[in-house]
């Protein structure tokens, strides 16, 4: 075998990183149902002090639709002294894994970036009266 035959092989591409093409074993169809529905009930929860919900405050920051159907979240709190600190995450494991289809649920909290009240909607802001 040449060389030029070596470079060109999936291996040989693979090794030098060039950009691969990834397939989800989920079609886009049922992907997109599944995100759809998955906003839905993040929308459900809402912060017990505030009365907007969690997603037009902008709190969840990253939902990561598995191929095995489980859904890892990203989320933070308005402040690292929330005192819905402890249900909020439960609250919205369960919301998301009530989705028709969606597998085991990660919530995971994280502090980065800071969440700030520009990050939240203008449905957020026009509950909360803050314009």
């Amino acid at each position: 075998m040449s060389e030029t035959a070596v470079a060109n092989s999936p291996v040989a591409t693979e090794e030098k990183g060039t950009q691969m093409q990834t397939v989800s074993a989920l079609d886009a169809g049922e992907t997109e149902r599944m995100g759809t529905e998955i906003v839905a009930a993040l929308k459900t929860v809402y912060d017990p002090e505030i009365p907007a919900d969690i997603y037009e405050l902008g709190l969840i920051y990253k939902v990561d639709i598995k191929d095995d159907r489980g859904v890892d979240i990203d989320m933070t709190l308005t402040t690292p002294n929330c005192p819905a600190a402890e249900e909020l995450p439960t609250m919205v494991e369960n919301a998301v894994a009530s989705v028709a289809g969606v597998g085991i649920v990660k919530v995971n909290i994280v502090w980065e970036p800071t969440w700030t009240p520009d990050r939240m909607t203008d449905e957020a802001r026009l509950v909360l009266n803050m314009w």
